[in-house]
Protein backbone atom coordinates (compact mmCIF):
# COMPACT_ATOMS: atom_id res chain seq x y z
CA UNK A 1 0.00 0.00 0.00
CA UNK A 2 1.35 3.25 -1.29
CA UNK A 3 1.39 6.41 1.39
CA UNK A 4 2.63 9.75 0.39
CA UNK A 5 6.46 9.63 1.60
CA UNK A 6 8.88 12.50 2.66
CA UNK A 7 11.81 12.19 0.43
CA UNK A 8 15.19 13.53 1.69
CA UNK A 9 17.44 14.87 -1.64
CA UNK A 10 20.71 16.92 -1.61
CA UNK A 11 22.82 17.33 -4.56
CA UNK A 12 26.54 15.92 -4.67
CA UNK A 13 28.87 18.11 -3.20
CA UNK A 14 29.78 19.87 -6.51
CA UNK A 15 26.34 20.61 -7.40
CA UNK A 16 23.96 23.01 -5.99
CA UNK A 17 20.89 20.76 -7.33
CA UNK A 18 20.15 17.85 -8.67
CA UNK A 19 19.83 16.66 -12.75
CA UNK A 20 18.55 13.20 -13.30
CA UNK A 21 18.00 11.43 -16.37
CA UNK A 22 16.13 7.94 -15.90
CA UNK A 23 15.94 4.97 -17.57
CA UNK A 24 13.75 2.37 -16.41
CA UNK A 25 11.40 -0.20 -16.85
CA UNK A 26 7.92 1.54 -16.24
CA UNK A 27 7.56 4.29 -14.06
CA UNK A 28 6.21 3.41 -10.39
CA UNK A 29 7.16 6.50 -8.58
CA UNK A 30 6.04 6.60 -4.90
CA UNK A 31 3.23 9.51 -4.11
CA UNK A 32 5.52 11.50 -1.66
CA UNK A 33 6.67 14.62 -1.39
CA UNK A 34 10.15 17.23 -0.85
CA UNK A 35 10.72 20.53 -0.25
CA UNK A 36 12.67 20.79 -3.15
CA UNK A 37 11.16 22.21 -6.59
CA UNK A 38 10.86 19.65 -9.21
CA UNK A 39 10.23 19.93 -13.08
CA UNK A 40 10.03 16.55 -14.65
CA UNK A 41 9.83 15.74 -18.24
CA UNK A 42 8.64 12.91 -19.64
CA UNK A 43 10.82 11.81 -22.60
CA UNK A 44 9.31 8.84 -23.27
CA UNK A 45 6.36 6.47 -21.21
CA UNK A 46 2.70 7.04 -21.02
CA UNK A 47 0.91 6.21 -18.17
CA UNK A 48 -1.41 8.32 -15.30
CA UNK A 49 -0.04 11.37 -13.29
CA UNK A 50 -0.69 12.35 -9.59
CA UNK A 51 -0.29 15.66 -8.52
CA UNK A 52 -1.57 16.74 -5.36
CA UNK A 53 -5.44 16.01 -5.81
CA UNK A 54 -5.61 16.46 -9.50
CA UNK A 55 -5.19 13.07 -11.57
CA UNK A 56 -5.05 13.29 -15.75
CA UNK A 57 -2.66 10.82 -17.95
CA UNK A 58 0.88 11.88 -19.40
CA UNK A 59 2.69 10.91 -22.81
CA UNK A 60 5.82 11.50 -23.71
CA UNK A 61 7.14 15.40 -23.92
CA UNK A 62 4.50 15.86 -20.83
CA UNK A 63 6.29 18.59 -18.67
CA UNK A 64 5.18 19.55 -14.93
CA UNK A 65 6.44 22.32 -12.54
CA UNK A 66 5.94 21.31 -8.94
CA UNK A 67 6.28 23.50 -6.01
CA UNK A 68 7.67 22.42 -2.63
CA UNK A 69 6.20 19.92 -0.85
CA UNK A 70 3.32 19.47 -3.39
CA UNK A 71 2.74 15.48 -3.17
CA UNK A 72 3.43 13.60 -6.67
CA UNK A 73 3.50 10.29 -8.46
CA UNK A 74 3.57 8.81 -11.77
CA UNK A 75 2.30 5.97 -13.17
CA UNK A 76 2.73 3.56 -16.28
CA UNK A 77 -0.07 1.71 -17.40
CA UNK A 78 0.68 -0.90 -20.24
CA UNK A 79 4.00 -0.83 -20.29
CA UNK A 80 5.46 -3.72 -23.19
CA UNK A 81 7.89 -5.56 -21.25
CA UNK A 82 10.72 -5.28 -23.83
CA UNK A 83 10.22 -1.13 -23.87
CA UNK A 84 11.37 1.32 -21.25
CA UNK A 85 10.40 4.65 -20.38
CA UNK A 86 12.98 7.90 -19.97
CA UNK A 87 12.47 11.05 -18.00
CA UNK A 88 15.09 13.89 -16.84
CA UNK A 89 14.21 15.34 -13.19
CA UNK A 90 15.45 18.72 -12.11
CA UNK A 91 15.13 19.28 -7.96
CA UNK A 92 16.38 22.64 -6.83
CA UNK A 93 15.74 24.29 -3.00
CA UNK A 94 14.45 28.18 -3.73
CA UNK A 95 17.63 29.35 -2.11
CA UNK A 96 20.33 27.05 -4.15
CA UNK A 97 21.72 30.40 -5.27
CA UNK A 98 21.75 32.15 -1.96
CA UNK A 99 19.00 33.92 0.25
CA UNK A 100 16.72 36.04 -1.94
CA UNK A 101 18.60 35.35 -4.92
CA UNK A 102 15.10 34.93 -7.25
CA UNK A 103 14.11 38.56 -5.17
CA UNK A 104 15.90 40.72 -7.50
CA UNK A 105 14.11 42.53 -9.87
CA UNK A 106 16.08 41.11 -13.14
CA UNK A 107 14.37 37.76 -11.67
CA UNK A 108 10.63 39.13 -10.78
CA UNK A 109 9.04 36.29 -13.96
CA UNK A 110 10.88 32.85 -12.86
CA UNK A 111 9.83 34.28 -8.81
CA UNK A 112 6.36 34.63 -9.92
CA UNK A 113 6.39 31.14 -11.78
CA UNK A 114 7.98 29.74 -8.17
CA UNK A 115 4.96 31.20 -6.79
CA UNK A 116 2.44 29.83 -8.89
CA UNK A 117 3.91 26.17 -8.72
CA UNK A 118 1.91 25.59 -5.44
CA UNK A 119 -0.43 24.34 -7.47
CA UNK A 120 1.38 22.21 -9.66
CA UNK A 121 2.01 23.58 -13.42
CA UNK A 122 1.75 21.71 -16.99
CA UNK A 123 3.19 23.47 -19.85
CA UNK A 124 2.05 22.64 -22.98
CA UNK A 125 2.34 23.30 -26.75
CA UNK A 126 5.15 24.65 -28.35
CA UNK A 127 6.76 26.13 -25.32
CA UNK A 128 6.75 23.08 -23.44
CA UNK A 129 8.80 21.24 -26.75
CA UNK A 130 11.42 23.67 -26.22
CA UNK A 131 11.56 23.69 -22.91
CA UNK A 132 11.60 19.60 -23.33
CA UNK A 133 14.68 20.13 -25.44
CA UNK A 134 16.60 22.03 -23.57
CA UNK A 135 16.40 19.61 -20.49
CA UNK A 136 17.46 16.69 -22.61
CA UNK A 137 20.96 18.59 -23.10
CA UNK A 138 20.75 20.02 -19.61
CA UNK A 139 20.76 16.66 -18.70
CA UNK A 140 23.70 15.70 -21.09
CA UNK A 141 26.01 19.11 -19.75
CA UNK A 142 28.95 18.74 -17.87
CA UNK A 143 30.29 22.03 -17.38
CA UNK A 144 28.76 23.06 -13.39
CA UNK A 145 28.51 26.73 -14.31
CA UNK A 146 26.61 25.93 -17.91
CA UNK A 147 24.74 23.79 -16.41
CA UNK A 148 23.35 26.62 -14.13
CA UNK A 149 22.76 28.57 -16.59
CA UNK A 150 21.03 26.63 -18.47
CA UNK A 151 18.59 26.15 -15.55
CA UNK A 152 18.03 29.46 -15.51
CA UNK A 153 17.65 29.75 -19.22
CA UNK A 154 14.78 27.15 -18.91
CA UNK A 155 12.84 28.39 -15.33
CA UNK A 156 12.74 31.84 -18.03
CA UNK A 157 11.65 30.48 -20.80
CA UNK A 158 8.60 28.31 -18.53
CA UNK A 159 7.56 31.79 -16.76
CA UNK A 160 7.42 33.64 -19.89
CA UNK A 161 4.83 31.17 -21.20
CA UNK A 162 1.55 31.50 -21.41
CA UNK A 163 0.65 28.05 -22.44
CA UNK A 164 0.05 26.18 -19.31
CA UNK A 165 -2.37 23.98 -16.94
CA UNK A 166 -2.51 24.67 -13.26
CA UNK A 167 -3.33 21.23 -12.14
CA UNK A 168 -4.37 21.40 -8.40
CA UNK A 169 -5.72 25.12 -8.05
CA UNK A 170 -7.19 24.98 -5.01
CA UNK A 171 -3.56 23.86 -3.62
CA UNK A 172 -4.94 23.04 -0.32
CA UNK A 173 -2.69 20.32 0.59
CA UNK A 174 0.84 22.27 0.21
CA UNK A 175 -0.71 25.54 1.92
CA UNK A 176 -1.07 22.91 5.13
CA UNK A 177 1.39 22.92 7.92
CA UNK A 178 4.10 19.55 7.91
CA UNK A 179 1.80 17.81 10.50
CA UNK A 180 -1.17 18.27 8.64
CA UNK A 181 0.23 17.64 5.26
CA UNK A 182 1.47 14.02 6.10
CA UNK A 183 -2.07 13.08 7.74
CA UNK A 184 -3.64 14.24 4.31
CA UNK A 185 -0.76 12.98 2.41
CA UNK A 186 -0.71 9.40 3.64
CA UNK A 187 -4.93 9.41 2.86
CA UNK A 188 -3.88 10.45 -0.52
CA UNK A 189 -1.70 8.02 -1.35
CA UNK A 190 -4.29 5.76 0.30
CA UNK A 191 -6.70 7.04 -2.67
CA UNK A 192 -3.69 7.27 -5.35
CA UNK A 193 -3.39 3.28 -4.72
CA UNK A 194 -7.11 1.95 -4.27
CA UNK A 195 -9.27 4.30 -5.67
CA UNK A 196 -10.15 1.54 -8.85
CA UNK A 197 -11.08 -1.12 -5.61
CA UNK A 198 -12.87 -0.99 -2.40
CA UNK A 199 -12.07 1.25 -0.09
CA UNK A 200 -11.77 0.19 3.50
CA UNK A 201 -12.29 3.80 5.79
CA UNK A 202 -10.81 2.29 8.75
CA UNK A 203 -7.72 1.23 7.33
CA UNK A 204 -7.05 4.82 5.81
CA UNK A 205 -8.18 6.27 9.33
CA UNK A 206 -5.56 4.72 10.64
CA UNK A 207 -2.66 5.80 8.77
CA UNK A 208 -4.08 9.24 9.79
CA UNK A 209 -3.70 7.84 13.89
CA UNK A 210 -7.14 8.35 13.82
CA UNK A 211 -10.86 7.03 14.64
CA UNK A 212 -12.88 6.79 11.43
CA UNK A 213 -15.28 9.93 12.53
CA UNK A 214 -12.76 12.15 13.59
CA UNK A 215 -11.06 11.17 10.33
CA UNK A 216 -13.48 12.51 7.78
CA UNK A 217 -14.22 15.48 9.72
CA UNK A 218 -10.74 16.30 9.82
CA UNK A 219 -10.12 15.29 5.99
CA UNK A 220 -13.49 17.66 4.87
CA UNK A 221 -11.84 20.27 7.09
CA UNK A 222 -8.47 20.25 5.77
CA UNK A 223 -9.06 19.76 1.91
CA UNK A 224 -12.60 21.64 1.37
CA UNK A 225 -13.97 18.23 0.72
CA UNK A 226 -15.46 15.13 1.89
CA UNK A 227 -13.41 11.63 1.79
CA UNK A 228 -16.30 10.11 -0.20
CA UNK A 229 -16.28 13.10 -2.91
CA UNK A 230 -12.17 13.01 -3.18
CA UNK A 231 -12.84 9.22 -4.04
CA UNK A 232 -15.43 9.71 -6.39
CA UNK A 233 -13.70 12.41 -7.82
CA UNK A 234 -10.59 10.13 -8.78
CA UNK A 235 -13.08 7.51 -10.12
CA UNK A 236 -14.68 10.06 -12.15
CA UNK A 237 -11.30 11.23 -13.73
CA UNK A 238 -9.98 8.26 -14.35
CA UNK A 239 -13.53 7.42 -15.89
CA UNK A 240 -13.63 9.90 -18.20
CA UNK A 241 -10.00 9.36 -19.52
CA UNK A 242 -11.10 5.52 -19.98
CA UNK A 243 -13.82 6.93 -22.48
CA UNK A 244 -11.36 9.19 -23.84
CA UNK A 245 -8.77 6.68 -24.88
CA UNK A 246 -10.66 3.51 -25.30
CA UNK A 247 -13.62 2.22 -26.56
CA UNK A 248 -14.39 -0.25 -23.55
CA UNK A 249 -18.11 -0.48 -22.66
CA UNK A 250 -19.46 2.25 -20.48
CA UNK A 251 -20.23 -0.77 -18.16
CA UNK A 252 -16.70 -2.43 -18.14
CA UNK A 253 -15.55 1.38 -17.24
CA UNK A 254 -17.84 1.56 -14.53
CA UNK A 255 -16.59 -1.39 -12.87
CA UNK A 256 -12.73 -0.91 -13.61
CA UNK A 257 -13.08 2.26 -12.48
CA UNK A 258 -14.16 1.31 -8.94
CA UNK A 259 -17.75 1.21 -9.10
CA UNK A 260 -19.53 -1.75 -8.03
CA UNK A 261 -22.92 -0.64 -9.16
CA UNK A 262 -23.31 0.57 -12.75
CA UNK A 263 -26.33 2.68 -12.58
CA UNK A 264 -24.74 4.47 -9.35
CA UNK A 265 -21.81 5.30 -11.98
CA UNK A 266 -24.11 6.32 -14.43
CA UNK A 267 -26.04 9.06 -11.77
CA UNK A 268 -22.69 10.29 -10.46
CA UNK A 269 -21.15 11.10 -13.84
CA UNK A 270 -24.10 12.91 -15.15
CA UNK A 271 -23.91 14.36 -12.25
CA UNK A 272 -20.34 15.55 -11.96
CA UNK A 273 -20.37 16.00 -16.32
CA UNK A 274 -23.77 16.98 -17.02
CA UNK A 275 -24.42 14.45 -19.61
CA UNK A 276 -24.35 10.66 -19.84
CA UNK A 277 -20.93 8.49 -20.00
CA UNK A 278 -21.70 7.84 -23.75
CA UNK A 279 -22.72 11.20 -24.66
CA UNK A 280 -19.30 12.35 -23.57
CA UNK A 281 -17.16 9.65 -25.36
CA UNK A 282 -19.77 11.18 -28.22
CA UNK A 283 -19.38 14.85 -27.48
CA UNK A 284 -16.01 14.07 -27.50
CA UNK A 285 -14.70 12.12 -30.58
CA UNK A 286 -17.13 15.03 -32.70
CA UNK A 287 -14.78 17.76 -31.60
CA UNK A 288 -11.86 15.69 -33.38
Amino acid sequence: MIKAQFENLYPHSHASFIVNAFTLEKFDVPYHFHPQYELTLIVKGSGKRFVGKNMAGFDSGDLVFLGSDLPHSWKSENTVRTETVQSVVVQFEKNFLGPEFFDKPELAEINNLLKMSVFGIQFIHDGAAAAGEKMKLLAGQKNAFRKMTMLLEILYDLAKSGEYILLDQDATIAQQHNSHKERINAALGYIVDNFRNDIVLNKVASLANMSPNAFCKYFKKMTNKTFVETVIDYRISFAVQQLIATDKAVSEIALESGFGDISHFYKLFKKRMNMSPLNYRNSFQKSL
